[in-house]
């Protein structure tokens, strides 16, 4: 495309939208955040299944969209201290630090957003949105592509909403809980992120 093309096609866009692409910088506000996983499982003496869910408040991070509306990957990332995740069993969360987490070598889970699909470009100031994220996703020192459908609601600036995606403890070489309580475990792990984020003003 030819410089003058270039600048004509900006020029446009930024006619048709009502104002200009512009980098978005975000973090992780002070409050509002929380990481969540969820398992089936089934307990002795129950007689039906349950969701085990665990819970962190303990989140930090960035997300940077350049003005192409694309994911700024040298600057985003998430971190979630799951060394601090409760459960209403603690059976259930001595298990994950000692076992499936070995959280004493492995105490935070991170995720490094490199994609980002069906964002409108550019990004909503106000009002509901749904997208995909796709993020390297690395638990217990295993590194993997993940997949998380957002949804979420701008207003002066700040994004709320939640992101939700599934895994197997296979996929980062976890051990499925064996212990006396349970009967079964499901091998599918659902984790839930309820998030707010706020304008990165230490950057603007």
């Amino acid at each position: 495309m030819r410089p003058c093309s270039a600048i004509a096609l900006v020029l446009i866009t930024a006619a048709w939208t009502g104002r200009p692409a512009q980098p978005v910088r975000l973090v992780v506000a002070p409050d509002g955040n929380e990481a969540r996983y969820r398992v089936r499982e089934q307990l002795v003496g129950v007689d039906f299944p349950n969701d085990a869910v665990g819970a962190t408040k303990e989140i930090t991070g960035r997300i940077v969209l350049g003005a192409d509306g694309k994911i700024a990957k040298d600057q985003s990332k998430i971190t979630v201290n799951v060394a601090s995740l409760k459960s209403d069993r603690e059976r259930r969360d001595g298990f994950l630090r000692h076992g499936a987490l070995g959280t004493d070598s492995f105490p935070t889970v991170t995720l490094v957003p490199t994609d980002v699909r069906g964002l409108p470009s550019p990004v909503p100031l106000s009002g509901p949105v749904s997208f995909d994220v796709v993020g390297d996703l690395t638990v217990r020192g295993v590194t993997r592509p993940t997949t998380w459908h957002v949804t979420a609601t701008a207003a002066n600036g700040s994004y709320t909403g939640s992101a939700t995606t599934k895994f197997t403890f296979s996929d980062f070489q976890m051990t499925q809980p064996k212990i006396r309580i349970l009967l079964s475990v499901a091998d599918t792990i659902k984790l839930e992120y309820d998030f707010k984020f706020v304008p990165d003003t230490a950057r603007s």
